[in-house]
């Protein structure tokens, strides 16, 4: 039976991972709006990714007895102009995420909740290849630039992204 404390973390970690699903389509959308389809392509990819690491969570709390609490998602805000902020902003994102699984992490560890801390450190090495999926992307952008050029080309690699988990949340759990 998990705590208190680890359930309302685990909800909080959720409404987080929402939250991230949410911007990374907002900027999915200015992206597409922008004429970056292929980026778009890989935000809106980055988006189903989110929403599956919310789910996993979601469906943990089920299998253990627990109720999912599902709070308001404030609205993104996009503030970034072109392609190397919106990925800098990305990488910012993905680094508040990190230190938020690693004190869900820590919780567990504090209350020797070891069925939830197995479950955490998936998330510590998915968070792992988040970041250095975005550094990658960004030392890229260093090296061609902001020309047309460039980004055409970032604009082709990045479209290529699929989805690498289920899209289909209905069995996660």
């Amino acid at each position: 039976m998990l705590s208190k404390k680890i359930v309302d973390r685990i909800n909080l970690q959720i409404n987080r991972e929402m939250y991230s699903a949410n911007l990374y389509m907002a900027m999915s959308a200015k992206l597409n709006d922008d004429g970056y389809k292929g980026i778009s392509t890989w935000m809106m990819t980055q988006y189903h990714e989110e929403m599956f690491h919310a789910m996993k969570l979601y469906g943990y709390l089920q299998s253990q007895g627990a109720s999912p609490a599902i709070e308001k998602i404030d609205a993104p805000a996009i503030k970034a102009k072109s392609v190397k902020e919106i990925f800098s902003a990305t990488l910012e994102h993905e680094k508040f995420v990190t230190a938020s699984i690693r004190e869900l992490l820590e919780l567990a560890i504090s209350e020797k909740d070891y069925a939830t801390e197995n479950l955490v450190r998936w998330y510590v090495d998915e968070q792992v290849e988040e970041e250095q999926n975005v550094v990658d992307i960004l030392q890229t952008i260093e090296v061609i630039g902001d020309g047309k050029q460039g980004l055409f080309m970032l604009n082709i690699e990045l479209g290529k992204r699929k989805p690498s988990i289920p899209l289909d949340f209905t069995s996660i759990g």
